[in-house]
């Protein structure tokens, strides 16, 4: 086992390094950079509002507006919006950002600050990038443990009920409605919530935005529970809607493969009733790929699903950390984001795949190919 887990940590270096280059290759020719942004604030044309730019590149700005030469118009080959501008300063600008150096020089330089897990400063924000994650993450992981516990608390049960039901109306209406929960875009069921219940259109039960309410301090014990609770209806909803197929279906077929089983048929030949069987034989066996897929249940709750809930309800998490930066092209955000969400998929994946082995021994990995 020490061998595959070797085997398995040496793989997950070239395939975090390879989505980290390709998405550093492709910003490369995203228009719209931290330059650009510095140069929109100057001209007076941005409608960014995520923050002030760190450092002292306002005074500069300030100081350096002025200075402006009849070549500076050159600028504007590189730079849209530049004319006129010092060609001197926008230098300074993209040494404050680091884009003096070559590219090649630029992604080795990042990756092995990322080695160290030392992400750097925030382009507009005026604080370090990982304090800025330490303080979403709590609203991430929060989604990511709810919505993985109502996965596995609805779907669990659920999918051992299609398992004895196989087959009858039960097992077929129950099949269609998880179908179409799954089909659904989480995204545009999230919207469909805001419209009918978070005064879209219709009715205003439930708050709009953001985990909290305004006086969530001021509240009981009890009543902060039911706040938190109240904001988090809706968007733990619009993920949970897509969420409940695969672990129904797996939970369901688990059981079936079980129940054929000629120990089964030995258990009921016995005189045990149908609860015993099921729940003293079958359940403990069924259970092992459903328990050893936690890891993964949660982390694609924590990462995959949270970004564009969190965008829409304005949940103040990694998600909409993510997404902002994106958009104000934040790119030490971006790319911190990128590989800790990377590293930390590769991970649990490895997890999963050793609490398959440790749940069950007689799978065992390094008699396959990884």
């Amino acid at each position: 086992m020490g061998a595959y887990i070797l085997k398995r940590i040496l793989l997950m270096i070239p395939t975090l390094v390879g989505i980290m280059l390709m998405t550093f290759a492709v910003i490369q020719f995203v228009p719209g950079g931290p330059v650009e942004q510095v140069i929109a604030k100057m001209q007076g044309n941005d409608s960014d509002s995520t923050g002030r730019i760190s450092g002292n590149t306002g005074n500069e700005a300030g100081g350096n507006q002025a200075q402006m030469t009849p070549g500076a118009d050159a600028v504007n080959v590189k730079y849209r919006g530049a004319q006129g501008l010092d060609p001197e300063f926008i230098k300074s600008l993209e040494k404050q950002f680091g884009f003096d150096k070559p590219a090649p020089e630029r992604f080795l330089l990042m990756m092995k600050d990322y080695l160290t897990f030392n992400f750097g400063q925030s382009y507009f924000r005026d604080r370090s990038v990982i304090s800025l994650i330490l303080e979403k993450m709590p609203v991430s992981i929060s989604l990511g443990l709810w919505l993985t516990l109502i996965q596995y608390l609805v779907s669990i049960p659920l999918g051992i009920r299609k398992a004895v039901k196989d087959g009858s109306p039960f097992d077929v209406w129950t099949s269609g409605v998880i179908i179409i929960g799954y089909a659904i875009p989480s995204f545009i069921f999230a919207i469909m919530l805001i419209v009918f219940f978070a005064g879209g259109s219709y009715y205003s039960w439930f708050p709009l935005r953001g985990l909290t309410s305004d006086n969530f301090e001021q509240l009981s014990f009890l009543g902060k529970i039911g706040d938190y609770a109240w904001h988090l209806a809706l968007p733990l909803f619009a993920m949970a809607i897509g969420s409940f197929a695969t672990m129904t279906m797996l939970t369901k077929n688990s059981f079936l493969d079980e129940i054929r089983k000629q120990y089964v048929t030995t258990a009921r030949a016995k005189g045990l009733t149908e609860s015993q069987v099921l729940y003293g034989h079958v359940f403990r066996n069924a259970m092992l790929l459903v328990i050893a897929g936690f890891p993964g249940a949660f982390i694609g709750a924590f990462f995959a699903s949270s970004l564009l809930i969190e965008t829409i309800f304005s949940l103040d998490g990694l998600g909409y950390l993510f997404f902002t930066a994106t958009v104000n092209r934040d790119y030490p955000i971006v790319f911190a984001s990128l590989y800790i969400f990377t590293l930390s998929g590769l991970l649990v994946q490895l997890i999963s795949d050793l609490t398959y082995t440790w749940i069950d021994p007689r799978i065992d990995f390094e008699k396959r190919d990884v």
